[in-house]
C-alpha cells in the first residue's frame, strides 16, 4: 500500500499499529502486535517509513533512483514483516495491511496512534549499536503516542511457554497507574492467565527500614493496593490476582518479578512524576533494563 491509500479497516475499528524498520527487534514486534490483534479480534496495520531518518542536510533532496531504492527496500521490509506475524499466528483468520509511507517516522508514528488501539514497536531501530538503548523512535512513541504503546525487545514472547506466565503490573497507589491496571486486568483476561499486582511502597531498600517502619509500611500498602484492584474482581471474575507487596525500589522488583511473566503494563508517571513529565523514571528504567514485552500507559491527563 502506498503512503497516500486509505487503511482498508472498517469505520469505527481501531487496528493494532505495528511499526517496522527491519530490525530485527521490529520484526519480533509485528509477531507480538498479530498475537496481540487475534486476541483483541482486531485487524493488524503494519507501518514502515521509507524516508531518510537522518545525515541529510537541509535543502539535499534525493534523485529518482535513490527514491525508487528506498521504496523497493521499504516494500521488502513490510512484505517480509507481515510473513512474520503470518507466522506467529498460523491458521489464523487476521486481517494484515501494510502501508509505506515517506513522513519521518516519529511524527509519523505519533499522528497515527491517535486512530490505533495500541502502537507496538521495536526497542531498538537499525541506528542502535549498543545493548539495553531504547531506539530515538520508539522513544518518541513511548513519549508522545495517543495510545499505549508496547516496546519489543529481542523476543516477542509468543511461545506456548511464555504465554503461560502471568501478565505482571506496577500499581504506584496514584491516579497515573489506574489505566495500567485496567490495560493489564484485560491482557491478563484475553490471555486467560494470572495477574500479577506489585507494588513497592518505598524507594529504598527494605533493610534500610526498622522492623517498625517496615510494618506499618506493610499495612498501609496493602490496603493500598487492595484500593487499587478494587472493582476489577467483578468486571474481571476470570482472572486469579496475586498481591505483591515490597519495601524496595519499584524498578528492581518489577525487573526481578519480570523474569517469570510474559508481559509488564506500567504507567508512563509514577508517584514522583512532576504533571509536566511524559514518562517517569520508573517506566523509563524499566524499558530500558527488561527483557520481556511491556506496555507503557499513559494517564488521559
Amino acid at each position: 500500500m502506498s503512503d497516500n491509500e486509505h487503511v482498508p479497516t472498517e469505520q469505527g475499528v481501531r487496528p493494532v499499529l505495528a511499526a517496522v524498520d527491519g530490525s530485527a527487534s521490529s520484526y519480533q514486534a509485528a509477531a507480538w502486535a498479530a498475537a496481540e490483534a487475534v486476541l483483541r479480534k482486531l485487524p493488524l496495520h503494519i507501518l514502515t517509513s521509507g524516508a531518510v531518518q537522518t545525515g541529510m542536510e537541509p535543502g539535499m533532496s534525493l534523485g529518482a533512483e535513490d527514491l525508487e531504492w528506498l521504496r523497493v527496500d521499504a516494500e521488502r521490509v513490510v512484505k517480509e514483516a507481515e510473513r512474520v506475524a503470518r507466522a506467529a499466528v498460523p491458521d489464523r483468520d487476521l486481517v494484515i495491511t501494510t502501508e509505506v509511507s515517506f513522513e519521518l517516522a516519529a511524527p509519523l508514528l505519533i499522528g497515527r496512534s491517535g486512530s490505533a488501539q495500541i502502537l507496538v514497536v521495536g526497542s531498538r531501530g537499525l541506528g542502535a549499536f549498543q545493548r539495553g538503548l531504547l531506539g530515538s523512535v520508539s522513544r518518541a512513541a513511548v513519549h508522545h503516542a495517543h495510545c499505549p504503546v508496547a516496546v519489543i525487545h529481542d523476543s516477542a514472547a509468543v511461545d506456548p511457554v511464555s504465554a503461560a506466565r502471568p501478565v505482571l503490573v506496577g500499581v504506584d497507589g496514584t491516579a497515573n497507574s489506574v489505566p495500567a491496571v485496567e490495560l493489564a486486568f484485560d491482557e491478563a483476561s484475553r490471555r486467560k492467565v494470572e495477574l500479577v499486582a506489585l507494588h513497592a511502597f518505598s524507594d529504598a531498600s527494605g533493610l534500610d527500614l526498622p522492623a517498625f517502619g517496615w510494618e506499618v509500611g506493610r499495612q498501609s500498602a496493602e490496603a493500598t493496593l487492595a484500593e487499587n484492584l478494587s472493582g476489577y474482581a467483578e468486571q474481571y471474575p476470570d482472572v486469579s490476582v496475586r498481591r505483591i507487596v515490597v519495601a524496595n525500589r519499584p524498578v528492581r522488583s518489577l525487573l526481578a518479578e519480570s523474569a517469570s511473566a510474559q508481559l509488564l503494563v506500567v504507567g508512563s508517571r509514577g508517584r514522583g512524576g512532576f504533571t509536566s513529565m511524559l514518562l517517569g523514571s520508573t517506566s523509563n528504567a524499566l524499558l530500558h533494563s527488561v527483557e520481556i514485552p511491556t506496555i507503557v500507559v499513559r494517564s488521559e491527563r
